[in-house]
């Protein structure tokens, strides 16, 4: 029987490896990118973006901001050491797998990969985490600890809300995947998330409002948040998977926009686009800033009408 060939993107990766191995490609050289190695080796560029995970997860490769994925400050061994070492820690695997799901998304996690990273046993982030569903439960945890408030808060409670609110910004924008984790309505009691609820409501208490309201009130200032940074991570992994910044994407869209524009089924809609003499440019971190006060001050009517 004919030995099968491994899928193309394993090749990618045994000969990216053999060029780091060998020096071809020495420590902190740019990798071929994800358009580079599709034209290179005839492939899609889903398949040159699986490839690039692999060789970040297996170690080999880092993203360099600017810069784009550069080979990883210390040559690693041909193959990752099948010897558990000893020297690593339950936190040095939570941080290790941060660092994969911060560069490549949660889909792209596994404890395969943490090992790898790590350069030990596959099997020996096990004996300190139960598996990936618990891996991922600690590395929230550790996300949202991230940040820390200060001992003294600001005066009054918009400001010290509005604190709270840029707080978790910062989070969701430092580890994108940590917003597609845990659903609102099935929260867990993660220590560290709980501690900007405890911010949040803090800022909230005195004014007589009643539990619902103040819990309600934090978990629509917790959704304003995280409804937009839902879409961090799903912004990356889109361009990783087609090549295609957001704007270019946008670029292969006009023709279609241009018919529903003129076909007169959508007329304000079609009157709001020709009025945009630059056009629109969706940046998430602008619509978080242009929702914020407003949603601040519609707290105010809750919150100062002690209702």
């Amino acid at each position: 029987m004919a030995t099968q060939a491994p899928p193309p993107y394993q090749r990618i990766v045994a000969e990216i490896r053999r060029r780091i191995t060998t020096g071809e490609l020495p420590a902190g050289a740019r990798v071929p990118s994800t358009r580079q190695i599709a034209k290179e080796w005839n492939v899609a560029l889903a398949t040159a973006a699986k490839a690039l995970t692999a060789l970040s997860q297996a170690g080999l490769v880092r993203a360099q901001p600017r810069v784009g994925t550069v080979v990883a400050g210390r040559r690693p061994p041909a193959e990752p050491d099948s010897t558990d070492t000893g020297e690593f820690t339950r936190d040095r695997i939570v941080r290790a797998a941060i660092d994969i799901a911060d560069e490549h998304g949660l889909a792209a996690l596994s404890m395969r990969g943490v090992a790898a990273k790590l350069g030990v046993a596959t099997m020996s982030p096990y004996r300190y985490v139960n598996g990936k569903e618990a891996l991922i439960e600690l590395m929230a945890d550790a996300a949202f600890g991230d940040e820390s408030y200060p001992e003294q808060p600001p005066d009054g409670w918009r400001a010290r809300l509005e604190l709270g609110l840029r707080m978790l910004w910062r989070l969701f924008r430092k580890h994108p995947w940590l917003a597609q984790f845990n659903p609102l309505t099935r929260p867990l009691p993660l220590a560290n998330q709980l501690a900007h609820a405890e911010w949040a409501m803090k800022a909230m208490d005195g004014h007589g409002l009643d539990p619902t309201t103040m819990m309600n009130l934090h978990v629509l200032g917790y959704s304003y948040v995280h409804g937009i940074a839902v879409n961090l991570e799903r912004e990356a992994h889109a361009e990783a998977t087609t090549g295609l910044s957001d704007e270019q994407w946008m670029d292969t869209q006009a023709s279609a926009l241009a018919a529903i524009v003129e076909s007169g089924a959508a007329p304000t809609f079609a009157k709001t686009v020709r009025a945009l003499d630059d056009g629109y440019d969706l940046r998430l971190d602008d619509l978080f800033e242009f929702g914020l006060q407003p949603l601040l001050d519609g707290f105010a009517v809750i919150i100062e009408g002690g209702h």
